[in-house]
């Protein structure tokens, strides 16, 4: 696992980078709006051409050079801070400046995952999928904690312009260690060989690829249910909490700091477990424990104290099923027809989340 450790080492410092960056630019387009339309709408530009793009992308993954594929994304990631580095820093840079480079970095991040998930199959041992995916949800959960607070620091330090700058070396740190490793290219396999077509059909190859095959179709959809109710669920813990409370702030973010640790634990035990020989019993223990231990508690809770513990346990289930799934697909599917796979499972599972949140609300303030 040499190789896929010294890439994941440059991933997780590009994504804290870039975590880095978005804090400080959220409050920066926050300070000089002060709407949340604003936010939301860098936000929408961001995520939109992930969506739009990411059955293409898988295409061309399968097709191009994985490493080439992942170099670009990362070079085209850091063209874009930049861009925006250098508007801020000449006093140029609006709001709809981050809603372009919003854009144009998503549009290459459609690219990033199925590139980078392909790859971990062809330079990780089977048996060690499971560690491998618990080490990049290692990755995102120490993110999420650690970026806010040094984001916070620095900008009384270095400033804006200063994180963005340390977010371009974070780039340049990703590139070189994908430099740096040999990533093979796959075999040509019966699926791969009979997905062959034009770019249109081939952009539409991961879909038809899942529906013909009833037991991963399965999983796909029990995880796209699962997150369309599971973002409804989440996304009125803030509301309910602050309702109970009397919107008591301290209340709300001790639950927060422990859906933070409790992803960070749930990594760590991941990464020196591996899951179980069975990835779908990993899949229904972190169901199981994510449900019975995590948001029921939360819902039912009436104190701090429950909804820490269930906020933990909810976080800490997270890795152990979304890295069984990961690795379950990642055995099952021919490594030359993994971009266009992953891809289409991708689209699924984050149209179904947004999908849910925009319910949420309605849902809790007229019918429940």
């Amino acid at each position: 696992m040499t190789a896929f450790t010294i890439i994941w080492i440059g991933q997780f410092l590009s994504l804290l980078g870039t975590s880095m960056t978005r804090f400080a630019l959220t409050i920066w387009a926050f300070q000089v709006t002060g709407e949340a339309t604003a936010l939301a709408l860098v936000g929408f530009f961001s995520f939109a051409p992930v969506i739009i793009f990411s059955p293409i992308a898988g295409a061309l993954v399968d097709r191009w050079n994985r490493k080439f594929v992942m170099i670009l994304s990362d070079l085209a990631a850091g063209l874009s801070t930049v861009a925006v580095l250098l508007l801020y820093a000449t006093g140029r840079l609006e709001i709809w400046h981050l809603y372009v480079a919003g854009a144009f970095a998503g549009a290459f991040e459609s690219f990033q995952f199925p590139a980078f998930s392909a790859a971990m199959s062809l330079l990780v041992p089977k048996a060690q999928y499971g560690r491998a995916n618990g080490l990049v949800s290692l990755a995102d959960s120490t993110t999420t904690i650690v970026a806010p607070i040094l984001a916070g620091i620095l900008l009384g330090v270095v400033g804006i312009a200063g994180i963005m700058a340390i977010d371009i070396v974070t780039f340049v740190v990703a590139v070189l260690a994908v430099l740096l490793v040999a990533v093979p290219q796959p075999a040509r396999s019966a699926e791969g060989l009979a997905g062959v077509g034009s770019l249109w059909s081939e952009s539409l190859y991961g879909f038809r690829y899942i529906w013909r095959r009833k037991s991963l179709l399965g999983v796909q959809l029990t995880f796209t249910i699962s997150n369309f109710f599971g973002s409804i669920g989440m996304i009125l813990i803030a509301p309910m909490i602050l309702a109970r409370t009397g919107n008591n702030e301290l209340v709300l973010g001790t639950v927060q700091s422990a859906f933070g640790v409790g992803g960070l634990v749930g990594g760590l035990v991941m990464t020196a477990w591996g899951g179980p020989r069975q990835r779908v019993q990993g899949v229904l223990l972190g169901f199981i424990g994510s449900s019975l231990l995590g948001l029921i508690p939360i819902g039912l809770g009436q104190t701090v104290l429950v909804w820490s513990i269930a906020a933990f346990c909810f976080m800490f289930f997270l890795p152990i099923t979304n890295g069984s799934n990961q690795a379950l697909w990642q055995a099952k599917v021919a490594p030359d027809v993994q971009g266009r796979v992953f891809s289409a499972r991708r689209l699924i599972a984050q149209v179904s989340g947004p999908l849910g949140i925009l319910l949420a609300g309605p849902l809790a303030d007229r019918v429940f």
